[in-house]
């Protein structure tokens, strides 16, 4: 990275010679969740190793064995191109020990984290007792937009994939659906009908398009929102149980689900459920749908389905997301930066800002002419 990642030479002012430089910030504590850790683990793990600083990674309690696999993988190539060991470290355990000794480590000078909005607001908190920076990708309620002039096949194919793709465990999942009120019940009826078709089953088996959920107490804790949506008075419109089939009584399966009838303020509507729950809401204008997309604490992606790019343009500007997918959905790029506003999080990885992320900043100041300084002796 040394080699390759350029330094700024800054406009001169008088005969002084200005510069930029970065400079590793030293161990970097790296702390990811159950639902992404292969490429949570290297979306953290690459950049700050890159950046020239040693990393300690706390994996999720539910998923230590493909970060402890992954971690061998990296050391053995450090390794054998002549980097000290223990430039990489694998801690697992629970994060109320090992993440919390991580996080308030003196050697530790940054933290990258990613999960839950109430861990993050604590790793917050320490990381300005020690005034040390911190990246935090927390969580979402994303909507998505479908336009009363938007290709509906297309745009419903890309709303299924968008929550309920990883069961909807999945901090973009596009769970709240707004949709122009002309076209409202055809594209409802088209995402109910295309929920109903998805199947359920062990991620493992061909054909399978939602495995399930990460555990029978996660299942029930996503059926306890349904509930509480269906008290509130919402339609479930599909699913709203685990499915009844007998080969998949002893997993945590729950079928994919579709709710409309809520206003935008209910539970189900502004809190994020991390399953395969889908709300669906009406709009009749742009005015009145970004101050209903906006109507929560959280603003990490969004998705927009419209054949008109000047709108696209407009609304994407005034959506508090920082990802953003404009006909498409849950597409990303390692060169373009990722995260969150508000509740969702700060700074971002992935890109040049996310490399420069883990790294301190230094101004050099060099005097070419040999000016004497006003108080100078003699």
């Amino acid at each position: 990275m040394v080699e390759t990642a350029e330094d700024q030479l800054t406009p001169r002012r008088g005969p002084y010679l200005t510069m930029s430089i970065h400079e590793p910030i030293g161990v970097v504590g790296a702390i990811t969740p159950w639902n992404s850790p292969i490429a949570s683990d290297a979306q953290k793990m690459a950049p700050a190793l890159a950046a020239g600083n040693a990393v300690v990674l706390k994996p999720a309690e539910w998923t230590p064995l493909v970060s402890l696999v992954l971690g061998r993988l990296v050391t053995d190539t450090i390794t054998d191109h002549g980097f000290p060991p223990g430039l990489l470290s694998v801690l697992p355990g629970s994060g109320a020990v090992v993440g919390e000794a991580v996080v308030c480590h003196p050697g530790v000078g940054k933290v990258s984290f990613t999960g839950g909005t109430e861990t993050g607001r604590r790793i917050g908190a320490v990381a300005a007792e020690k005034v040390m920076p911190v990246s935090l990708e927390l969580g979402g309620k994303s909507p998505t937009v479908v336009f009363a002039d938007a290709e509906i096949d297309q745009a419903v194919a890309g709303v299924l994939f968008g929550i309920f793709s990883s069961t909807g465990q999945s901090c973009i999942a596009g769970s709240r659906l707004f949709v122009q009120v002309e076209r409202y019940d055809e594209v409802l009826e088209a995402v109910v009908a295309g929920a109903q078709a998805l199947r359920v089953g062990p991620g493992t088996a061909p054909g399978v398009h939602v495995g399930p959920l990460v555990s029978s107490a996660h299942r029930d804790r996503v059926a306890g929102y349904v509930e509480q949506a269906r008290a509130e008075g919402g339609r479930i419109c599909c699913g709203g149980h685990p499915p009844e089939a007998e080969e998949l009584a002893g997993g945590a399966y729950y079928l994919p689900t579709v709710i409309d009838g809520l206003p935008a303020t209910a539970g189900a509507c502004q809190e994020e459920i991390f399953g395969p729950v889908l709300v669906v809401l009406p709009f009749v204008d742009e005015e009145d749908l970004v101050a209903q997309a906006n109507g929560t604490v959280y603003g990490l992606a969004a998705g927009i389905w419209t054949a008109d790019y000047r709108r696209a343009w407009w609304l994407a500007r005034r959506l508090d997301a920082g990802t953003i997918w404009i006909n498409t959905y849950k597409q990303f790029s390692i060169s373009t930066p990722f995260g969150g506003m508000r509740a969702s999080g700060l700074g971002r990885e992935k890109g040049i800002d996310g490399l420069r992320a883990y790294q301190r900043q230094k101004s050099l100041y060099w005097d070419l002419a040999g000016e004497t300084l006003p108080w100078a002796l003699g």
